[in-house]
């Protein structure tokens, strides 16, 4: 009631409902050392270094690209089997640049038929997209994992440099497993901050 307090040495004075704090009315928040939160930096984390080491990737594959094309325009020389390498790892840095991308929500989303729905609704619908895409992405892991090792066994390789194909089944499985991971964490607990996550 207005203008009643408690007179306890464990309890808080209130005179007015204003003097009440607002955490009352809220559920208790999960501090920053919380296992929720040590989870979400631990996944925030993994999928930054993911899509640094695309950046490093493409950065390589872009020099690579330039020096036989001036080589071919200047001197005649080249790099044997460059192609191969921009698709190596094109789709190396492809795999690793998914994680942030989910992080950040950056796929795209059609919301014709749902722009007019509640918030409520949008958002549970959004955790279930997130749902399906990490069954999406588990299953890619699991048959990328195969893939690799059928590649493994039977000494597949490139047809100009040799190079292992099972190399780059095995850089991809990490960052789709890692997909799967964050979007199961988004449909079972939302999205929280993980849209605010920086590189």
């Amino acid at each position: 009631m207005p203008g009643q307090h408690v007179d306890s040495d464990n309890q808080p004075e209130f005179k007015t409902p204003q003097d009440i704090p607002a955490a009352f009315f809220h559920a208790p928040t999960c501090k920053p050392d919380c296992p929720l939160e040590t989870r979400l930096k631990i996944l925030q984390n993994l999928a930054k270094l993911c899509a640094i080491l695309a950046g490093l990737l493409l950065t390589g594959i872009t020099l690579m690209t330039c020096v036989s094309l001036i080589g071919r325009n200047t001197t005649g020389a080249t790099l044997v089997g460059d192609f191969e390498l921009t698709g190596v790892a094109a789709g190396a840095a492809i795999a690793l640049f998914m994680p942030f991308c989910q992080l950040q929500r950056g796929n795209i989303i059609v919301d014709f038929f749902t722009t007019r729905l509640s918030e409520a609704s949008n958002a549970k619908l959004d955790r279930f997209g997130a749902l399906l895409l990490a069954i999406l992405f588990a299953v890619l892991a699991w048959r990328t994992a195969l893939g690799g090792l059928n590649s493994y066994a039977t000494h597949s390789e490139t047809q100009i440099l040799g190079f292992p194909e099972w190399v780059t089944y095995l850089i991809m499985v990490p960052p789709f497993v890692l997909t799967a991971l964050i979007g199961l964490h988004q449909s079972l607990l939302g999205f929280g901050d993980t849209a605010g996550a920086q590189a």
